[in-house]
């Protein structure tokens, strides 16, 4: 991510570098640098960067305003957590491929970490308005055939996975051999439960996931979403008590699944606010301008007004690009 230099404070933009001293302003004719035969004054630097960097600055600080009277503290607290752990999965992928986390982000014009998790959190927050924008123009049928095709109870089975043996450096064709031999064991161990063996035992013998097989494969209180399509499919199907017939492949490898029970689907009303926030989430994801168009409908909800033509003209470039 390269981080856009924005340089338009009264206050800070004038500062020369490598130098303590700063420039007073009073009427923007003072010189905040010279060469032999030429001088740059304030108002002359200033009218340059706001050119080049007024509406990116004047937007972000209009946005930035918006954000405050728009979400809620828990909702600020939210956005905060999730910048903090997308910058924290960022600085271990960094570090893991053997690169100083500090000189990487020195390199995208990051002074350091905390500038980095607040364009994160300020992203993070700017979709969450934008949702809450969204959401008001979801209609009743949108949210009734979501209600139909997308919402369920939830689900408690047991599982028994068999994962493929496939080593990082495989060819194709070992990783096809290891595929097969797992489908070989997946159905034969339901062979096995055919016969008679309990299932407690073939658990603990051939599942390879670690996470659940000391409690007999046991998943709990899942819907739609929670677990890979090929299992959540194959679980519909199922009756309480029932195993699946034939091995159900999933990018884990090969499971053998058996129902517990299910809960009744919530109802409409008691699903709405889930669903409307779903609905403009798959929004979002599915058209790529959608954020940048409902922030310029956002800010004409404020009544936003810019009297600086060069800052108006930076605008509508903004908008143009959307």
């Amino acid at each position: 991510m390269k981080k856009k230099i924005l340089v338009l404070s009264l206050v800070s933009l004038f500062l020369l570098a490598g130098c303590k001293n700063k420039v007073e302003l009073k009427d923007g004719k003072q010189v905040v640098a010279q060469v032999k035969g030429k001088k740059i004054t304030a108002e002359e630097l200033f009218d340059d960067l706001k050119k080049d960097y007024g509406a990116s600055k004047v937007i972000k600080e209009i946005d930035t305003y918006i954000i405050s009277k728009e979400i809620s503290k828990d909702d600020e607290k939210e956005a905060k957590e999730f910048a903090k752990s997308q910058v924290s999965v960022m600085k271990n992928q960094y570090e893991q491929a053997g690169y100083n986390w500090s000189d990487a982000l020195a390199q995208y014009g990051y002074s350091n970490e905390k500038e980095l998790i607040n364009e994160y959190q300020l992203s993070k927050e700017k979709e969450m308005v934008a949702k809450k924008f969204i959401k008001k123009d979801i209609t009743d049928e949108e949210i009734k055939t979501y209600y139909e095709k997308e919402i369920y109870g939830s689900y408690t089975v047991k599982h028994i996975l068999i994962k493929p043996d496939v080593k990082d450096n495989a060819t194709d064709d070992e990783k096809e051999e290891a595929n097969k031999k797992a489908l070989k064991e997946a159905k034969e161990v339901i062979k096995k439960l055919d016969d008679g063996a309990k299932w407690k035992d073939l658990v603990k013998k051939y599942s390879d996931d670690d996470g659940s097989k000391d409690n007999e494969g046991l998943i709990e209180n899942f819907t739609k979403g929670d677990v890979v399509d090929e299992f959540f499919e194959a679980t519909l199907k199922l009756k309480d008590g029932k195993y699946t017939k034939e091995p159900v492949e999933s990018t884990y490898g090969y499971h053998i699944i058996l129902k517990v029970s299910n809960t009744k689907k919530p109802s409409l009303k008691d699903s709405t606010n889930k669903i409307k926030d779903a609905i403009a989430t798959n929004k979002l994801n599915n058209d790529d301008t959608l954020l940048n168009k409902t922030w310029i409908d956002i800010r004409k909800s404020y009544d936003l007004k810019i009297t600086d033509s060069d800052v108006e003209s930076g605008y509508n470039k903004i908008k143009s690009n959307n």
